[in-house]
């Protein structure tokens, strides 16, 4: 027996999906109230959130804090600059995503082992719209708010498919 439907590439409105969901909607209604509807939208891949992650580890701590203008990093050899309206999506396999978050990390704690938290950045962060940090402490907190509010994305998104919430079964 199917325990959930999971709808992709939904963000976008199409009447063959807006019929779907409604009839699925009916069904969930009338015959399957145990039925887990889950709507998700093609934006948002976990894939995609560990290579912004990534990607933000570099720009603050490489190029914000120590003031390096180090090369693009793997994954963006080939890609437009960055949008902060874009899908965080990727077509990257897993396992160099990870690799690549992993090493990004790995960098940021050799910079912060001999960057005191007071030091000012020696890098600009460049958006005209924001005052630059003040210290290295202000994007440590920025970096561990950028990865919590990403977890919590990606918690949303596991809550609605398995439907578990808060620590779940230990």
């Amino acid at each position: 027996m199917v325990d959930a439907v999971v709808l992709d590439e939904f963000h976008e409105r199409h009447m063959d999906s807006d019929l779907l969901l409604s009839l699925l909607a009916k069904l969930q209604r009338r015959a399957r109230r145990d039925l887990k509807l889950v709507v998700m939208s093609a934006t948002l891949t976990a894939a995609g959130l560990a290579e912004h992650l990534g990607g933000a580890e570099w720009h603050w701590f490489q190029g914000v804090v120590t003031g390096a203008d180090p090369e693009p990093a793997p994954a963006d050899e080939d890609l437009p600059p960055y949008d902060p309206t874009a899908a965080f999506v990727s077509d990257e396999p897993s396992a160099e995503i990870i690799g690549f978050y992993r090493d990004q990390c790995e960098s940021s704690d050799a910079v912060l082992a001999v960057t005191p938290l007071s030091a000012q950045p020696r890098g600009r962060h460049g958006d005209p719209q924001q005052d630059e940090p003040p210290d290295v402490r202000w994007v440590v907190l920025h970096m561990i708010e950028e990865t919590a509010r990403h977890a919590g994305h990606l918690d949303i998104a596991r809550e609605l498919i398995d439907g578990q919430t808060g620590l779940g079964p230990r």
